[in-house]
């Protein structure tokens, strides 16, 4: 778990014309770009108007890990506390930059680009200019050819002049020569050449560039294994890859965090942002309160409710609210005494008062139609056309649903779960089963008009599994035989969603729909769809239809999926084109997932499936969610991502809400802040239990201010920054153009840091990059998030798949996007042929490859095992039982499980990750220089892309040249 600030807002969470669903921006655009785009004029900065600060409003992005059952995240978090109640938050401020220049202050400057015979490496730059700051390189001049269009409806913020006291340290200043710019960086160098007059100097080492694997490391050493204590004001938890230990104390949790004045939010055009995730993963409940039918007290003007931000005063009969300031009176049930120091007498019993997180059981004004919900309920509909059935696929699920539904979800405490089941198949039709314990053998009922789905029974179609096991079990053996002469090949979608609602609107209940499909619909049905797959229209300004869902049918779906509370989990099998971007539309929109196997086959796909399979259905889940997050005076939230629906502008309703999914929220500066008072913020979720309970959950968060840019970028946390940014860029891709987004990214990055430098750094020569320390790896986080498949616009990449990353990425935690664009390359085996321990990551570079090696390669969706050319037989031997690598041909997509050492601790790693990790990974082996290596290789992140995009160096040497550009 890591939270820590950040220093720059990326450009989407501005609410700009023709920017996706964002409403107005902060006041008027300004007349003039704010700052240089590609081969465009540098520009300078100035200082703002006399009277107004200089320094701009950060982004705030904090992250509330809410819990509820035992199931603990490796590298994120292990919470404990004296009260055995936990909470864990996390926080950054992002996005420091100065106010825009006026018109007059910007300096057009002409490019002047170097003739051919003039193209020479940079020269060395000089060597450190202050004790902790080291040389990174030398920039390039600008690139040949006429600017590119501009950004599309962004408002672009400069930078301010003044400087701030004090500087952060530094992550140095780097020298040497760097190759150029790839001339296929996507959107960001086109036809660019690296060129610096002067003599060729000596090229500089890769590894005297900023490191993540030295950064991850040096977390863990220094913060692993420790205890982050919630009251502790202005401190800094660890990054989200290091493992610690958080006590939540209640009233300050606090992590250093800034907010700027009002004046500063005039010029910044930056707002705040806030990741709520991990709703549901604890190893220890929070504590319930029950006021019975009263219910919670909240304050009378903004409806906050209790907690440690409550000032009580008049010997306890009132209480002032931190939120808005409003007295209140304290109800009757609720006095109590005040201390000599004005605390109540029994704040230590109460942990709405002593806790950051806690529960409260919610009355019946908080239920639909004022009455108790119903326990929820998981229906398994599977598609039983002639393409499941052949792959073995449907005998596959029959035969693990029997063992599977033993492992339902449950409430702590109690011996089984009360989710109640239900079993759907279909075609072109649906048939629906009666399993009713009462039956000696399944009945089924087949609905054939799909255009007014219903129903066809009620008694007997949702039932509890340990009453009705028996003829569930019978069913399940039937199933695969039923169809196994099966020769429709055509499907239906939209009405299997249709029939899971009316079930749960029937029985009155929430649940999930777990949903088997293997084509795209081509039946005549409502919800039917076209191939609209087109190759032409990747790198035009039409691309960005590729990744927009077809409206009509699905976007209604998705509205009524929410409101009755059905959550869609979406299991594709596809073998050719499924337009992923409309099939799962519903599942982005209702808190669900989309898993994908294309061209599955059960000997080599089957174990993966099943993996993702067992972890959907025991996760810790809530359901018929709504989501409020209030404020302190000065700030509001003003905007949404996630798999999320919204009726109006404050209530995020989810349809239901797990351990893997975040919701991100933008806010809006609007008055000023207090130093001493910080900002606080209040986040309450209001769900139903698996066990049928009403609950609100409630997470309160105090963050600190300060108008020193500064203290800002020494508390920035790049894991979560990248999160923000990628979000943001794959909303702004269903409306821009990729080339625009990628633009932005790129000169966001720039301003970022030409901001540090100019307000920030010391002083030191032009041809030195200059980084904070905290944000030293933020270019080859961003230099990753390029090169990703939804950014890269590329024929040879599968659209369903550019897509699929697409929503995923979405509802991502800051773990896995850190982990998504950063791969973990860990060497097993070092250069005497022996195991490596601990096998610990290394770059994500091919330089770190050797020809006798063996590397793991993961990232969270993929795993691969790479085998050096020469490596050793006996090796070979040890993992796969073969005498050397050449006979490995057939054997590529598995481990045996060989009795030895060295077999056992490589399937203790591998086992190991895939545990960690909320997704399954299917393990791909490769051999070098086999052409499967290929899809290895580009996850090397540190190097050129294979379907576009500039090498980690190539990219710091362009954005290096940009900074001199704005600091010109």
């Amino acid at each position: 778990m890591s939270q820590q600030g950040y220093v720059a807002a990326p450009p989407y969470s501005q609410a700009q014309p023709g920017m996706g669903a964002y409403q107005g921006g902060f006041g008027s655009g300004p007349t003039q770009p704010l700052y240089g785009h590609y081969g465009g004029p540098p520009q300078a900065f100035s200082a703002p108007p006399a009277g107004k600060m200089h320094l701009s409003v950060l982004n705030i992005t904090f992250f509330f890990f809410v819990y509820l059952d035992v199931h603990s995240f490796s590298g994120i978090v292990r919470l404990e506390n004296s009260l055995h109640k936990m909470c864990s938050f996390y926080f950054l401020v992002q996005g420091l930059q100065s106010p825009p220049p006026p018109a007059s202050s910007v300096v057009q400057q002409p490019f002047q680009t170097p003739p051919p015979s003039t193209m020479a490496p940079p020269q060395m730059p000089p060597g450190l200019q202050s004790p902790h700051m080291s040389p990174l390189m030398s920039p390039p001049q600008p690139f040949p050819g006429p600017p590119p269009p501009g950004p599309g409806g962004f408002q672009q913020p400069g930078l301010g002049s003044a400087g701030q006291p004090g500087y952060p340290q530094q992550a140095g200043q780097f020298g040497g020569y760097m190759a150029g710019p790839q001339q296929n960086m996507p959107g960001a160098f086109p036809g660019a050449q690296s060129a610096m007059a002067g003599p060729p100097q000596k090229k500089l080492d890769p590894d005297s560039i900023p490191s993540i694997t030295h950064v991850i490391e040096d977390d863990q050493v220094k913060q692993g294994g420790q205890v982050f204590t919630t009251n502790i004001r202005g401190q800094v938890p660890p990054l989200v890859t290091t493992d610690f230990t958080v006590t939540d104390q209640g009233k300050k949790c606090i992590t250093k965090l800034f907010v700027e004045h009002l004046v500063t939010v005039e010029y910044s055009f930056i707002p705040y942002k806030l990741i709520y995730l991990s709703l549901f993963s604890v190893q220890t409940p929070l504590y319930v309160v029950n006021h019975g039918d009263t219910g919670p007290v909240r304050c009378n003007r903004c409806k906050a409710y209790m907690c440690p931000y409550m000032q009580f005063i008049d010997g306890g009969r009132r209480y002032q609210c931190g939120f808005c300031n409003c007295v209140n009176e304290v109800p009757v049930f609720y006095f109590q005494h005040l201390d000599h120091m004005g605390r109540r007498v029994d704040f230590y019993e109460r942990p709405e008062l002593s806790l950051g997180s806690y529960e409260f059981v919610a009355t019946l004004d908080y239920c639909k139609n004022n009455k108790p919900p119903n326990p929820p309920a998981y229906i398994f509909m599977i598609d039983v056309s002639y393409n499941n059935i052949k792959s073995g696929l449907v005998k596959l699920i029959c035969d693990e649903l029997k063992t599977l539904l033993e492992k339902l979800p449950r409430e702590e405490g109690m011996e089984t779960s009360a989710i109640k089941v239900g079993f759907v198949t279909y075609n072109k039709v649906l048939h629906f089963y009666n399993v009713k314990s009462a039956l000696a053998q399944p009945q089924m009922m087949v609905v054939s008009d799909t255009a007014e789905m219903f129903v066809p029974l009620l008694d007997g179609f949702l039932v509890n599994y340990q009453d009705s096991r028996a003829v569930i079990y019978n069913l399940l053996d039937q199933i695969p035989d039923m169809f196994a002469d099966t020769a429709e090949s055509e499907t239906v979608f939209a009405p299997v969603i249709q029939a899971g609602v009316e079930a749960f609107k029937a029985a009155e209940c929430s649940g999930k729909l777990f949903i088997f499909q293997s084509s795209m619909p081509t039946a005549e049905a409502p919800g039917k769809l076209k191939n609209r797959d087109d190759k032409k229209l990747v790198n035009t300004d039409k691309e960005k239809t590729l990744f927009q869902p077809q409206k009509g049918v699905y976007e209604q779906l998705s509205k009524d999926c929410v409101a009755s509370g059905c959550c869609v989990d979406l299991f594709l099998f596809p073998s050719q084109y499924t337009d992923i971007a409309t099939m799962a539309d519903v599942p982005s929109h209702t808190g669900g997932s989309v898993y994908k196997y294309s061209n599955f086959q059960v000997p080599t796909d089957g174990e993966h499936f099943l993996r993702d399979l067992r972890k959907d259905v025991q996760k810790s889940i809530g359901f018929d969610a709504i989501m409020r997050v209030r404020t302190s005076t000065g700030f509001r939230a003003t905007d949404f991502f996630g798999g999320i629906y919204m009726n109006n502008t404050t209530d995020v309703e989810m349809a239901a809400v797990d351990c893997d999914n975040g919701v991100t929220v933008e806010f809006k500066h609007d008055d000023t802040l207090s130093e001493e008072t910080g900002a606080l913020m209040q986040c309450a979720l209001l769900y139903t239990t698996i066990g049928g309970q009403r609950r609100l959950r409630i997470h309160n968060l105090s963050l600190n201010c300060s108008s020193q840019l500064s203290e800002l970028y020494k508390s920035c946390e790049t894991d979560s920054l990248i999160n923000f940014f990628a979000k943001s860029a794959y909303r702004a891709i269903l409306n821009q153009p990729l080339k625009n987004v990628r633009e932005i990214l790129v000169n966001q990055t720039a301003h970022m840091l030409a901001c540090y430098r100019k307000n920030c750094a010391s002083p030191s020569a032009a041809s030195q990059l200059i980084l904070p320390d905290a944000m030293k790896v933020f270019p080859v986080y961003m230099n990753s998030l390029m090169k990703t498949a939804p950014l890269v616009g590329s024929t040879e990449l599968s659209t369903d798949d550019r897509a699929h990353q697409r929503l995923s990425v979405m509802a991502m935690g800051v773990e896995d996007t850190q982990l998504l664009l950063y791969p973990r390359l860990i060497p097993l085996v070092g250069n005497k042929n022996t195991l490596r321990l601990p096998a610990t990551p290394v770059r994500c570079s091919e330089e770190r490859l050797t020809d006798s090696g063996i590397f793991l390669l993961e990232n969270g969706q993929s795993m691969f095992l790479w085998l050096g050319q020469a490596s050793s037989p006996d090796l070979i031997q040890s993992l796969f039982n073969l005498p050397s690598l050449a006979h490995l041909q057939g054997h590529m997509c598995a481990l045996p499980e060989l009795d030895n050492p060295l077999s056992r601790k490589v399937r203790s790693i591998i086992s190991g990750l895939l545990e960690k990790r909320s997704n399954s990974m299917k393990l791909q082996i490769v051999r070098q220089k086999d052409k499967p290596e290929m899809l290895f290789r580009q996850f090397l992140v540190e190097d050129k892309g294979l379907h576009g995009g500039a090498s980690y160096m190539d990219f710091l040497c362009y954005v290096h040249r940009e900074i001199r550009q704005l600091l010109t």
